[in-house]
């Protein structure tokens, strides 16, 4: 017990002069201990990175959850440690409603027989959507929400430590400072011979023992500093190593980062090929329903993606051409060993994509050749004739690169 209150007091009397201390320096009353330049940019980068970790982390979690209040459940259920419960996406339960309605409307009607395509197309596009949440939590949140609740808590916890030694350190020296003013002081007055006759003998004495008195805090208090300055430059070199470690922290996540744009490439690609193949079953069914119209689309299977990297694919594959203008009067009885190259007017052009050919009127393209292309009076603008060697034929312009 008595132990404990031996302890209580001087830990009471240690935060007692910090807080003496700090009041001081707000005040301008005391020095401080100002840290090395490249140390402070340690700490201002650490804050930063800090600070930007969290606004992309809750700014993802709104991206992949955009509903405030599931963000909510799924918050307390890791707080808890409970297995988050399995939601349904609105691209599942969109297709449910639909899938719903074509049995109640009637399955075999046209509408009822799109509702069932269009769900079982919204129901792929839930499912891709799901994976990617799941990868994306796993692969980038979770590393990022690790730094946050990990690492950036070792360094602040580091950082708070410091600081009271900074305050240890800086009391020292303003202890030191005064015991080494009242010893001069002190020592001036024992250095007078004093006049018996006029002043009493005791006051020389007293003035004798007050100087070695302060000699003695003098010592004590240097003693104090230097210990404080040890542990002071001990703790500043392990908050310095916690803060160079930020560098690794880029790094891990400069990792993450690229895993989540491949995971983000990898859905949007899935994404745009079952919407692709819906058009195209659309536009097929479309005919048979109206077969004076025609409806649809006339554009090939999408370029593989195997063919390209996932990142390529989804920021340049382009959605084909319309096909209500694929093949306007006139231009249907094209016949093309009878077409000619203008005189003027030929340009070069780089395949961007593979592209089969749906007709014999059409001109099949490999990715990356180079073909000779030319527009022909009443052609359809989103198409033109390709030459190849001695094959011809038309060639829908979003495949194309001109080049001159």
């Amino acid at each position: 017990m008595d132990f404990n209150m031996k302890k209580l007091a001087s830990d009471a009397g240690i935060f007692f002069t910090r807080a003496v201390q700090f009041t001081e320096e707000k005040f301008g009353q005391a020095e401080k201990t100002e840290l090395d330049a490249h140390f402070e940019n340690l700490l201002t980068r650490a804050d930063s990175t800090k600070n930007w970790t969290e606004k992309i982390l809750r700014q993802t979690e709104v991206l992949l959850q955009p509903n405030p209040s599931a963000r909510v459940e799924e918050f307390l259920y890791e707080k808890l440690d409970r297995k988050v419960p399995s939601r349904v996406t609105n691209g599942e339960l969109l297709a449910q409603y639909m899938a719903e309605a074509a049995s109640e409307l009637g399955p075999t009607t046209p509408y009822g027989k799109t509702l069932i395509k269009v769900a079982e197309a919204e129901k792929r596009l839930g499912a891709a959507e799901r994976d990617f949440i799941h990868t994306a939590s796993i692969n980038f949140l979770t590393p990022l929400r690790n730094f946050l609740e990990g690492d950036w808590k070792t360094i602040s916890k580091e950082r708070r430590l410091l600081q009271n030694r900074r305050l240890d350190l800086d009391a020292c020296k303003a202890r030191l400072k005064k015991a080494k003013a009242a010893e001069a002081k002190a020592t001036c007055e024992g250095d007078t011979v004093p006049d018996f006759q006029e002043t009493r003998p005791r006051n020389y004495i007293l003035s004798a023992s007050a100087s070695a008195l302060w000699n003695d805090e003098v010592d004590k208090a240097e003693q104090e500093l230097r210990v404080a300055q040890t542990e002071f430059d001990r703790q500043a070199e392990v908050t310095r190593l916690l803060l160079e470690g930020i560098s690794s922290t880029h790094v891990n996540h400069l990792r993450c980062l690229h895993e989540f744009v491949e995971s983000q490439t990898t859905y949007y690609a899935q994404c745009y090929r079952h919407m692709l193949d819906l058009q195209k079953q659309l536009g097929s069914s479309q005919g048979a329903i109206f077969p004076g119209t025609f409806v649809g689309t006339a554009e090939p299977a999408s370029p593989p993606l195997s063919s390209t990297s996932p990142t390529t694919a989804a920021a340049t594959m382009p959605v084909g051409p319309s096909a209500a203008g694929l093949a306007p009067p006139g231009e249907a009885a094209l016949h093309l060993e009878e077409v000619t190259p203008p005189a003027s007017g030929t340009r070069k052009a780089r395949v961007l994509y593979d592209y089969e050919a749906a007709d014999s009127s059409e001109l099949a393209l490999l990715a990356d050749e180079l073909i000779t292309v030319y527009s022909l009076p009443g052609m359809d603008p989103d198409w033109l004739i390709g030459e190849r060697g001695n094959k011809k034929g038309k060639v829908p312009v979003t495949y194309l690169e001109l080049l001159s």
